[in-house]
């Protein structure tokens, strides 16, 4: 059932995100949907300053000259946007007036909007898979303004049949459907336990495609008010733990506990060449874009061309 503000909510992050698109494309951000989606077109001379990295080895080899691959950009590109939607999304604490979003899911929403807007606008087509720990929802790529708005309404207002996390599930539910190079933003908090299994299939997915993680992340994610004995639950799990946060070194080390899940996740991201952003929901809404455009322009660039 949709809730009574159903259109006002729409409208509001359909809004939200168009501006932060327009912000995005402003920049040299056209570029960001141009990457893996390249096709050999034929080899020539080099010359000095070319990229050696595209130098045509066996070619080289053949005529004792260096030669480089020459490429041409595909006409489109498919991008899918990979959005958690599991319990773990409805948390959140931000402040209202300027802060980006009041949950990590309406940041997920916002988020996966803009980049929607912004590949329509660059001609290509854009599709989204929600996921828990199973497939919620698949929405096949297109490339409309309606289509961005249907994408919108699924990420908003689709219950998950489950509260868990599995990105491991999703990642190989993509796989499975495309064939085809793709551009991949997951928008995840990555609060999945089976580490082992999602970073298993996030490296091999970035073997086919070019992924990109959003890692969306609250405030008391990574701090803890001092607000006396607390009881906190785990809104994946249902555990319920008793915590004396007046306690400052409960605080400390919940903090720290957080901080080493982020560290650990951009030392994985790294590692496995996915490029990796953390986006808070308390961040000034007014900032985030030019960091996230920042972003996505050196992500761009570290691609083959």
């Amino acid at each position: 059932m949709l809730p009574p503000d159903y259109l006002k909510r729409l409208r509001q992050v359909e809004v939200r995100a168009r501006i932060v698109s327009e912000q995005l494309m402003g920049g040299r951000l056209t570029s960001v949907f141009k990457g893996r989606g390249m096709d050999f077109a034929d080899v020539r001379e080099y010359v000095p300053g070319d990229d050696v990295r595209r130098i045509d080895w066996n070619v080289t080899a053949r005529l004792r000259k260096p030669y480089i691959k020459r490429h041409i950009e595909e006409r489109e590109l498919v991008v899918m946007l990979l959005v958690d939607v599991s319990a773990s999304g409805h948390f959140g604490t931000a402040p209202g007036g300027d802060a980006q979003a009041d949950t990590k899911r309406e940041l997920a929403a916002v988020l996966a909007g803009a980049l929607a807007f912004s590949a329509i606008r660059d001609g290509d087509r854009v599709g989204m898979i929600l996921f828990s720990d199973r497939i919620e929802r698949f929405v096949p790529p297109k490339k409309s303004r309606a289509h961005v708005t249907r994408l919108l309404h699924e990420l908003l207002f689709t219950e998950p049949k489950s509260s868990g996390t599995s990105l491991n599930a999703a990642l190989n539910f993509l796989n499975n459907l495309l064939h085809r190079s793709a551009l991949v933003f997951v928008l995840s908090d990555f609060h999945d336990h089976d580490e082992a299994a999602w970073r298993r299939a996030l490296r091999a997915s970035n073997q086919r495609h070019e992924m990109i993680a959003l890692r969306t992340v609250d405030q008391r994610e990574l701090e803890l008010p001092d607000v006396g004995l607390a009881l906190v639950q785990d809104s994946e799990t249902g555990e319920v733990i008793e915590l004396e946060t007046s306690d400052p070194e409960v605080r400390a080390a919940y903090a720290a506990a957080g901080e080493e899940r982020l560290a650990e996740l951009k030392v994985f991201c790294r590692l496995s060449g996915v490029p990796e952003l953390d986006l808070r929901t308390d961040t000034r809404e007014s900032a985030w874009p030019q960091r996230l455009q920042k972003f996505l322009d050196q992500a761009a660039k570290r691609r083959v061309a």
